[in-house]
């Protein structure tokens, strides 16, 4: 067996495993286990973090954002059904969907505002008054997340590049990258269970 045959199943290995333990804590939080959600919080956090930032570009407004996903989780497990996806895809995709949502929701009223305010409405003093800490801190997570998606394989990289930060259907990323729609879902996998270990290790 060759050196890169044998890499190959060490990491399809590691990707199962890594998978039925999160499909074991989902099983848990169904349950009502909130220890078992806080792992999946911990397991997770800085990934959904980092992604929404880059979605989002406003550190606050992501933290709401994984917050609510959570929310979500929590109220939702029941429905998470495993032969669908692994339990991280089903997780990110519910933070794409909400963070793309929210830029949505974010251009309306922009263009509502735009529309109705009175030219020379006064700026709220507080409007720029973020934390600079914890502003600081969140854009140091997204950067992060840029770092270690550049250390993917190239197909892995370009596949999550455009289901997660051009906000792509698997469906669409197949037909723009003319690959079947099992490879590149299978590209997204490795690459998100690469990015969530990449994360984890950074200091």
């Amino acid at each position: 067996m060759g050196v890169g045959k044998a890499h190959a199943d060490s990491s399809d290995e590691q990707m199962s495993a890594t998978v039925h333990a999160d499909i074991a804590l989902m099983q848990r939080v169904a349950a009502a286990d909130q220890s078992a959600l806080g792992e999946l919080y911990d397991r997770y956090h800085r990934l959904l973090l980092g992604v929404a930032v880059n979605i989002l570009r406003d550190p606050a407004e992501a933290e709401d954002t994984v917050h609510d996903v959570f929310v979500t989780v929590w109220k939702k497990a029941a429905e998470y059904q495993s032969h669908r996806g692994a339990p991280h895809s089903w997780i990110i995709t519910l933070l794409r969907n909400r963070a793309i949502d929210r830029v949505r929701m974010r251009r309306r009223r922009g263009e509502l505002l735009e529309h109705a305010a009175p030219a020379d409405l006064p700026h709220e003093a507080g409007d720029d008054q973020i934390d600079a800490a914890s502003n600081t801190e969140l854009h140091e997570q997204a950067a992060g997340v840029r770092q270690a998606v550049a250390r993917l394989p190239a197909e892995q990289r370009e596949a999550l590049h455009l289901a997660f930060f051009s906000g792509l259907t698997q469906t669409e990323i197949a037909e723009r990258l003319q690959a079947p729609l099992g490879t590149v879902k299978a590209r997204i996998r490795r690459g998100l269970l690469r990015l969530k270990d990449l994360i984890v290790l950074q200091p």
